[in-house]
């Protein structure tokens, strides 16, 4: 039989691609780069090449209705000189397509019905626009039918703030089984030059920087606080005169359940010193731990989340400690916002942008940049539910909501810094801005 061409001619980029795999493969690729074009060659070479017996090979995309428009017509197109010759058959109904020559199949499906993918012995696998697909498919899924007979994932995308392409991206840099590359416009030549300095004027820099440079720290359209901003608090370096006549408040954010963690976060000012992180204590040690650390950090105020701290916040008063339950869903000080986390979200990105240091800390980043926000119809703004955000990146984002919640309210600072340092044996320093204590919050810890 003579050779039939399935009319693919890869650039120099997508033979690297091809080449350069491993088991698990995540690329990060700019808009209309040809990453769809790529996904499908690569899985009708891998199809027709299979040797076993039944090879089944999905194509997933975030949508069903998705997939049928792109995914499923560009299928059939690529191998319609197979089905000219009678080689491959098809279903319109189903969205498969099968080769005659060993029986390998290749189905096309949406992961907004997950459900319709368990069940099954997978030998391959492309998950397109990687960003917009939830955790639990892959996880719960697609990675147990791939186990049977060592099946091969290959995930695409463009970045798009923090989600399960982010995670796994930077997770295969750590993997000996796991391979990622990144390819910018400048990289695949895919577009006119004249239209890519175009796009590059009319769009912003962070757009411009996510879409065709896959720039994962640039902010999505509705992210709230990108991984630049983050990241760029974490290399500030403060004086103490910078901070230390500012009030010093902590933020409480109690577990809810599972695997959520319980994080004390103090800040003064500028400043966020490291938080204190727990995981599995109870109501009753969580106050005793907050005390701990009103004793040592001596704040103007605390605010703890009362949705789930309702047993710290009962406790630490009977022990007499002056702290402020503050509801998440409460009314902001602000008509803009639909509720106080959002509120408290958006002051801390406004801290952030003013100046703000952070500690260094991956959990940290990833927290802060996790949140996306929308308007509501009554243009109110609306930030992304913890159980939505956990949903999507499968970790509840308690450190950011725990320095957030030291935004709650305005605080002032107490007169009577001076006379507490002294009686606890403390120096007292003269900035020339007003008496400071100087000393590790965290010494006595």
């Amino acid at each position: 039989m003579s050779a039939i061409s399935l009319g693919y001619q890869p650039r120099v980029w997508q033979q690297e691609c091809h080449l350069n795999r491993k088991r698990f493969t995540i690329l990060a690729l700019h808009r209309r780069a040809g990453k769809t074009e790529l996904a499908i060659a690569e899985l009708v070479d891998k199809a027709l090449r299979f040797a076993k017996d039944l090879g089944l090979f999905f194509y997933v995309a975030p949508q069903l209705k998705q997939a049928k428009t792109v995914s499923w017509l560009r299928l059939k197109a690529r191998v319609s000189p197979l089905i000219a010759a009678g080689m491959v058959e098809i279903n319109e109904s189903e969205l498969w397509v099968r080769f005659k020559t060993n029986g390998a199949m290749i189905r096309v499906y949406g992961a907004d019905n997950p459900d319709a993918m368990r069940g099954v012995r997978l030998d391959g696998v492309v998950i397109d626009e990687i960003a917009q697909i939830k955790p639990e498919v892959w996880d719960e899924v697609i990675q147990p039918a791939l186990a049977d007979r060592m099946g091969w994932a290959m995930f695409i995308g463009t970045p798009k703030g923090v989600n399960l392409f982010s995670k796994l991206f930077f997770e295969a840099k750590h993997k000996p089984d796991w391979h990622a590359a990144l390819y910018t416009v400048y990289d695949t030549n895919s577009l006119d030059p004249d239209e890519v300095e175009r796009q590059r004027r009319e769009l912003s820099d962070e757009s411009f920087r996510r879409e065709y440079l896959c720039d994962f720290s640039a902010a999505g359209e509705d992210q709230l606080i990108s991984l630049s901003l983050a990241r760029a608090a974490t290399e500030r370096h403060l004086r103490s005169d910078a901070y230390d006549f500012a009030p010093r408040v902590l933020g409480v954010d109690p577990a809810r359940f599972g695997d959520d963690r319980s994080v004390i976060f103090p800040r003064q000012g500028l400043y966020a010193a490291p938080p204190r992180v727990f995981k599995g204590i109870d109501n009753m040690t969580l106050a005793d731990r907050v005390a701990q650390e009103i004793q040592a950090f001596k704040p103007d105020a605390v605010f703890i989340d009362a949705g789930n701290g309702g047993g710290v916040i009962d406790r630490l008063r009977q022990l007499n400690y002056d702290v402020t339950e503050v509801n998440f869903g409460g009314i902001p000080n602000s008509a803009r916002y639909i509720n106080k986390r959002a509120e408290m979200w958006f002051d801390m990105r406004d801290w952030l942008n003013a100046g703000g240091c952070i500690p260094k800390s991956n959990e940290l980043l990833q927290d802060l940049a996790a949140p996306t926000f929308r308007f509501t119809p009554a243009d109110k703004i609306q930030l992304e539910s913890k159980d939505d955000i956990k949903a999507r990146i499968k970790m509840s984002p308690d450190l950011g909501d725990a320095l957030a919640l030291t935004f709650a309210y305005p605080v002032h600072r107490n007169n009577n810094v001076e006379s507490q340092a002294r009686a606890l044996g403390m120096p007292v320093i003269d900035t020339g801005v007003s008496a400071v204590v100087n000393y590790d919050p965290y010494a006595s810890m």
